[in-house]
């Protein structure tokens, strides 16, 4: 069997991610921060799907946790795989929110950073002698960070960090193309998840007003539900994906078309 750690997937897009693997098979670790409640509705949609899942608490935003936590993977791969290395890895975990950049503070900055770019980039590093050759990394970005998404006010530092995301995708497709390891990266546009922004406001639902706006100016006429992102998250992934590396997929319903 296959397996992915799917970081970040108590809620949203990884969640959605974490369950259209397991539908296709793929054993799956995820991880959560504040969620414990949704890690268990994760595992129990995975197992639901007739695969297996077990959920681990990790703060991206802290690097000190990240050897313990690959210490945790490896005993998992071990007990419930009887495997020394897993398949996918998909980085999911992140916040969303807006700032004016004159209201930008570093602490917020420092935020951003830590959880949507050093994160990601030093976790990746830690697991990466757990990741199989001929394996698979997505990255969830933003379509804020895309040359062609909407350059909306309040986003320096969120689209910054996805920004920067992009790059570290592209580059690292490159470096790990000789162990066969494939590197892409997913750019939702606005999606219906419980991510919450950096006051603690829960998604869309604090803002119902705003949905009908957002589906005005997307193409397919609808805001983006996370299963619509995971199922791209799970086709990149696996066999389906097999000659995509480096790329940029933007997955937003044409948004901003």
């Amino acid at each position: 069997m296959r397996v992915a750690v799917v970081v970040g997937g108590s809620s949203g897009i990884g969640q959605a991610a974490a369950v259209e693997l397991g539908r296709r098979g793929v054993g799956v670790i995820v991880t959560y921060s504040g969620n414990p409640a949704g890690a268990e509705d994760t595992v129990a949609a995975v197992e639901k799907e007739g695969s297996t899942a077990v959920a681990f608490r990790l703060d991206v935003g802290r690097t000190e946790e990240f050897p313990e936590f690959r210490e945790r993977v490896a005993g998992a791969l071990q007990e419930k795989w009887q495997r020394d290395t897993f398949d996918y890895l998909v980085n999911s975990a992140g916040f969303g929110g807006m700032a004016m950049f004159e209201d930008v503070t570093e602490e917020l900055f420092d935020r951003f950073h830590r959880v949507l770019l050093k994160g990601p980039y030093f976790l990746t590093q830690t697991l990466l002698p757990l990741l199989a050759d001929g394996g698979a990394i997505v990255n969830v970005s933003s379509n804020s960070a895309l040359p062609t998404g909407e350059a909306d006010p309040g986003y320096t530092a969120y689209a910054a960090m996805k920004g920067g995301l992009n790059v570290w995708t592209r580059v690292l497709a490159k470096e790990l193309a000789g162990r066969g390891i494939r590197v892409n990266a997913v750019s939702p546009g606005p999606t219906r998840t419980r991510l919450a922004d950096a006051d603690g406001v829960v998604g869309f639902d604090a803002y119902p007003e705003v949905i009908p706006m957002l589906a005005a100016k997307t193409a397919l006429g609808r805001l983006g539900e996370p299963d619509d992102i995971g199922v791209a998250v799970a086709a990149l992934l696996g066999d389906d994906g097999r000659w995509i590396t480096a790329q940029n997929i933007e997955v937003s319903g044409g948004f901003g078309l």
